[in-house]
Parts: structure tokens; sequence; C-alpha cells
């Protein structure tokens, strides 16, 4: 496969009938299949071959779905880039030279070469949106609870979501409707019908944004990329001219949630890839001298540069004497956040922004400054924290022919109304 997009090259056949039937779906390889290597971009998952689908996986063969391999990503998730893969970088096929986004990278790649119909990617913290965004397509982040993590190998449980990357926004609704759904499996799931939820999203994807009421969060707009912000503003333009109109609002939260963000999602990341020591999974050791030593040493092979920082940083974030100082604050952050968030949605139906404060970065630009990586996610994070659902949709393209995507953040559980603005422009 071209750009680099697929770790393992490897078609899976799903049922003769079903709402997928002939249809095409890659699946990010951090997300569970019986029989198929699934390494989460990693050299420590090199050999794992799951015993079973992930629920995500299952419903996709009985729509029929045909997936056609596991899609390279960074590893286990933590990246902006796809360029922290053990198995290599992805090239962006909408912009040759610059990554793709990340970490979904590899699925966004896919849909955007036309290598696949639709892609499976896991948002954490806008891992599904930024690919969409500088690959030109479609991508959504459910709210939480929506979609079963029930075979996701976790990175942070209490912030991802599995969600659709397709070439429009119908046909992203058209596989969020086969993938959603509560899970007897999965407890954090919840039926969205019981909620008083609209689960029909693919006929909400009509285009009609008539008297529709858009906020656009002054603080999600300052600051980026000039290019970015006229293309944004063009797109607004172009939904007041079918009907909707706009209001500033004020999410003075937002300030601190990239630091809120990378706190929990890296404290969660310690806890939950402390599994990884050569005994159940990656290399195994020799067992020669101190256990310690042994596990110390696997890990050192197994992980590449981000995943022992973010290891590092979310251990010591939960050690005894920090726990309060880091821990606790960005808890309390994030409910502030999601109160922010609750209240500007109370007088909008759907929250506008840039997805990507910045076009797409040419490949190994930010290798080398983790930091500038981080601050990238500023505008994705929020959401996450939030526990709401956001599209990813193309607005344009910058002077040099770099995609910009636009981000549409909706209510819990209120895909819909996103789904419905987001149908207007792609």
């Amino acid at each position: 496969m071209s750009h680099n997009a697929y770790i393992t090259d490897e078609r899976i056949e799903g049922d003769d009938e079903g709402p997928l039937a002939g249809r095409t779906v890659a699946v990010k390889d951090n997300i569970s299949t019986d029989g198929v290597r699934t390494t989460c971009g990693s050299a420590m998952l090199d050999d794992y071959v799951p015993p079973y689908d992930a629920t995500v996986v299952q419903r996709l063969k009985s729509a029929g779905a045909t997936i056609t391999g596991k899609t390279n990503m960074d590893e286990f998730g933590m990246g902006t880039t796809t360029e922290t893969s053990a198995f290599g970088p992805t090239e962006n096929p909408a912009a040759p030279g610059h990554v793709p986004g990340g970490s979904s990278g590899g699925s966004a790649a896919a849909v955007a070469a036309g290598e696949a119909d639709f892609a499976l990617g896991t948002d954490t913290g806008g891992s599904v949106r930024c690919p969409a965004a500088f690959c030109g397509v479609v991508g959504i982040k459910p709210t939480y609870g929506l979609v079963s993590r029930y075979g996701l190998i976790a990175y942070a449980n209490s912030l991802e979501q599995i969600g659709p990357i397709a070439p429009s926004v119908e046909e992203a609704a058209e596989l969020l409707e086969v993938i959603a759904g509560p899970d007897e499996h999965d407890a954090t799931t919840r039926d969205p019908a019981a909620e008083g939820a609209d689960t029909d999203y693919a006929a909400a994807a009509d285009g009609d944004v008539a008297g529709m009421e858009i906020g656009i969060p002054t603080e999600l707009v300052e600051g980026a990329d000039e290019q970015v912000v006229e293309t944004f503003w063009d797109a607004i333009d172009d939904l007041e001219a079918q009907g909707a109109s706009y209001h500033e609002v004020d999410l003075p939260s937002v300030e601190h949630a990239v630091e809120a963000y990378y706190v929990i999602a890296m404290s969660e990341a310690s806890s939950n890839l402390a599994r990884f020591d050569g005994v159940r999974y990656g290399p195994s050791p020799d067992y020669e001298g101190n256990w310690n030593e042994e596990f110390a040493g696997v890990r050192e092979e197994g992980f590449g540069e981000e995943v022992k920082r973010r290891i590092l940083l979310g251990t010591y974030a939960l050690s005894a004497g920090y726990h309060d100082k880091y821990y606790k604050k960005a808890q309390d952050a994030r409910a502030w956040v999601k109160q922010d968030f609750d209240e500007a949605l109370s007088e909008a139906d759907v929250l506008a922004s840039p997805t990507m404060p910045v076009p797409p970065m040419e490949m190994g630009e930010s290798l080398d400054d983790p930091l500038t990586m981080y601050l990238a996610d500023a505008n994705t994070t929020p959401v996450n924290l939030a526990n709401l659902p956001a599209i990813s949709v193309p607005a344009g393209e910058t002077d040099d022919g770099l995609p910009v995507g636009m981000q549409l953040v909706g209510p819990a559980f209120g895909e819909t109304e996103m789904i419905r603005a987001g149908s207007a422009l792609a």
C-alpha cells in the first residue's frame, strides 16, 4: 500500500449481506481483530495476535463490511503526526511531504488515498479529528459512551472513543450508525435512545442549517494560523448564506485544557501500559539477573521515546507527593471545561472552530519539539475533557493547497445536530 498507511495488509471478510455489504473499512491498529496482528504501532506488540474481535469489528463484519487491514498510528496513540510509529511514518496523500495528522493518520490516509471506503480511528484528544482535517476528509469523535471500547487497547480510558473517518459527512454518519450503541462488554456505554437522542445519523446529513445557531469560541480561533482563520471564516460565511446564524462565546477554561488533558492522559497511560513488561506481552526477558532490571530492559527495548516520555510524566503526576498538585488540579480543570461547554451549548445548537490551529506540518518538523506537538491539540482536547461529540469537516485549503478542517461540537448525544451542520459543507 502507498503512503505507509497500513501496518498489516490483511483482508477480513464480513457477512454477505448488511448495510455495509460491498464496502471496505480500514481499522486502526489498536483495535483488536481475531487472528490478525494488532501492534498499536509499537515494537512491544510486534507479534501480538488477539484471540477475539473488538465489538466494533464484530459490528462491521455483521454489517457486511470487508476490513482491508490494520492502519498505521502513533505508538499507542501517543502523537499528533503518525511519526512515532515503530513501523515508520505515514505520508499525507492530500499533501505530499506533510504529515497526515495523528494518531489515526494511517486510517485518514487510507480514506484520502481511496484505499478504503471508510476507516475507524480512535480519538483521545483529537486523534480522529486531527488526521481528518489534515487529510481533507471527515472524522467524527462520538459522545463518550456512544461507541463500545471493548477490544480497544487502552491509552486513556476516561477520554478515548472509537470514531469513523470517511470522504463525506453522510458516509461517516452511516458508519457511526453501525458501530454505535450499548454493549454488555463495556459498562461505560449508554443507550442514546434512552437519553432521548435521535440516532438516525445518516438521515441527519441533509445539509439543512436554516435557523441553526452556531456559537464560535473566540479562544479557539485567536492564535491560529492566519490562513487557517481566513478559511474558517469563509466556511462560516458559507453556513450563514445557507440560513445559519452565529455569535461569539467565551470558554475561559480552555486556556488550561491542554495542560489538564496531558496530565490526565499521561497518568492513565502510565497505569494502562504497566502491563507491558515481557511476562504476558512484549519481548521476553532472559531473567538472568534482577527482575526489575529485566522488566526495565524489556520496556526500554519495546517502547519508543514518546511513549517513555508520557509514562514517566504520568507516573510522576500520580506519585504520592504530587497527586494533589497535578492530577487533582487537572480533574478540577476538567470539570470547569465541561461546565463552560454546557453553558455555551445552552445558547447554541453547535459550536464551531478550526479543527487544528495550523495546517499540516512538514514531515519531521515537530519530532524534535514535543511541546509544539502538544500545543497543536489546543482546539481538540477540550472536547474530550468534556466528553462531548465533535466532527471535523473540510473547510477549504490554504494558498499552498494544504487542507483545513472545521470542527463542530454538539451537546452530549447530540450527534445529529453537528452532522447536519457539517453536511452543509461536506
